[in-house]
């Protein structure tokens, strides 16, 4: 489960569903939104419900699925002033602080890099106070290409230099494991539960973290 912290030198996390819970994120898009956009419209939530899961299947795994700005236009309605209002629901996973202080204390370089859009990735920050425990902050939208496709990682390192053979990436999709995995990053570590109303789910492509936790003996000294 954990890995030669000796051999590492920058850690990369992902965000929604790795260091904070999912929950509020599929909250917001599978009923939030849809009871919203239903109300907007004069029209059966459920029905809505079953024709926005149909439109964001479609986008799946690219920019445009995980862009803010996109969906308000597609939709016409603005959705940050949405988001703000289930905001509450923001958490960050059990052991994410222990495990970024520990990070800093070994003197790790720590990088978030999400695909989230800028606009959620300053509100989650703005709710939870994650954001001065980075090094640097990166989102897909920014370099013009999401963790899915094995050119994320080229193009990341051409802003944020790592060694991928020196390099932990922590993120609950398996997606993003499978494209770093090609691309050569050396230690991957999957998330079992990202939202902690649904089930744990079994990973078996990759070692699995019930927490943070599991990865702090080794950072912490003995």
């Amino acid at each position: 489960m954990c890995p030669d912290w000796t051999a590492i030198d920058t850690v990369l996390l992902d965000m929604d569903g790795t260091l904070l819970d999912l929950h509020f994120d599929n909250h917001f898009w599978q009923e939030h939104l849809p009871m919203r956009y239903a109300a907007h419209h004069g029209r059966d939530v459920a029905l809505v419900r079953e024709e926005l899961r149909a439109r964001f299947k479609a986008h799946e795994g690219t920019l445009p699925w995980y862009s803010v700005d996109f969906w308000s236009d597609a939709l016409a309605l603005d959705l940050m002033p949405l988001k703000e209002e289930v905001a509450h629901l923001i958490a960050i996973h059990p052991g994410v602080l222990e495990f970024l202080a520990a990070a800093r204390e070994a003197d790790k370089r720590v990088l978030l890099v999400t695909n989230a859009h800028r606009k959620s990735l300053e509100l989650k920050m703005l709710r939870t106070g994650l954001a001065g425990h980075f090094d640097a902050m990166i989102t897909s939208h920014e370099l013009g290409l999401p963790k899915e496709d094995v050119r994320f990682w080229d193009a990341l390192r051409a802003v944020q230099s790592f060694e991928p053979a020196r390099t932990l990436l922590v993120d609950d999709t398996l997606s993003v494991l499978d494209s770093a995995s090609v691309y050569g990053i050396a230690e991957l570590r999957a998330i079992r539960r990202p939202d902690t109303k649904q089930p744990q789910r079994e990973i078996t492509r990759y070692a699995a973290l019930d927490s943070f936790v599991d990865l702090l003996p080794v950072l912490r000294p003995v």
